[in-house]
């Protein structure tokens, strides 16, 4: 995610270089065209395709932005959860007899948001998972299709020998269990978002309108503009090629982009609050690099 107030124009120019460059090289053409050849341009209706172009990439810049912010928020959810499951854990099983217990699903918790993460991003599982894990355990939920959601089960499995224990009662045990169908729930939805993309009208369609438009636009300003036409008619291209890239940043907050929603940073941030839960020393979290909080 960039959180730099004013983006760097060099990341800028990296995106679009090529569209506008492709742009104007049209724009000089069509221009040099309607002075060497004898026939004039015909008139379009640029206003009322601009406008017809512009409603149809506004809702699609707002739907995916809006899967964009569920993401955020469903992770906010998820840091909510896992206090919620670490304070439970920590107030509930009492010290010594529970003491390894209760460490354990505090760093399976750690080791499950980072699984998480690497699930939504497509990576493979890294150290940030293992090194919160016994060594029996490695080869158990992580042999899963989904390791997640099966570090989630084996917490389920350690809160119910907790209470077989008598460490804790029943109602103690449904808390906490009410605590994980939160955290399901909240994977269930990253899961959704990353799993189903925007409908086929919404990514191709304003695809090739947009990219027909900025054919068509300079062949009807030249008449108007006449030598200035590809300075006028680059800039406005671009105006609607931004809103377009726009979308394809935002629709897939899980991505692994510069772009995307922080997650690195949130996992750090469920580390540092958990480990300190139990005592144990916590690294600093995640600063930006070079503009972007991954």
């Amino acid at each position: 995610m960039i959180v730099d107030p004013v983006p760097s124009l060099r990341r800028m120019a990296t995106e679009v270089w090529k569209p506008l460059t492709i742009l104007f090289v049209w724009d000089c053409a069509v221009t040099i065209a309607y002075y060497v050849l004898p026939f004039k341009a015909p008139e379009l209706p640029l206003t009322i395709f601009g406008t017809a172009l512009a409603l149809f990439l506004g809702f699609r810049s707002n739907s995916a932005y809006q899967r964009w912010w569920e993401g955020r928020t469903l992770w906010g959810a998820m840091i909510n959860a896992s206090r919620s499951l670490a304070r439970a854990t920590r107030n509930f099983l009492p010290d010594p007899e529970g003491r390894d217990l209760k460490r354990e699903i505090v760093k399976r918790q750690i080791a499950y948001v980072n699984a998480l993460r690497c699930q939504l991003r497509r990576l493979p599982i890294d150290d940030d998972v293992t090194r919160f894990l016994e060594e029996k355990d490695k080869g158990l939920a992580l042999a899963r299709t989904n390791p997640a959601n099966g570090l989630l089960d084996s917490t389920g499995r350690r809160i119910d020998i907790a209470r077989r224990e008598g460490w804790i009662d029943t109602i103690q045990q449904t808390q906490m269990e009410a605590v994980l169908v939160d955290i399901a729930n909240a994977q269930g939805g990253m899961e959704r978002l990353k799993n189903t993309p925007l409908p086929v009208q919404y990514r191709y369609l304003p695809t090739i309108f947009t990219h027909l438009f900025c054919l068509f636009l300079p062949i009807g300003l030249v008449e108007t503009l006449g030598l200035a036409t590809p300075l006028g008619s680059t800039v406005a291209g671009l105006m609607f090629l931004a809103v377009l890239r726009i979308g394809d940043d935002l629709v897939d907050p899980f991505a692994n982009t510069v772009h995307d929603v922080s997650l690195t940073a949130m996992c750090r941030t469920i580390e540092i609050d958990l480990l300190q839960s139990i005592g144990d020393p916590a690294p600093e979290p995640l600063r930006p690099v070079r503009g972007v909080l991954w």
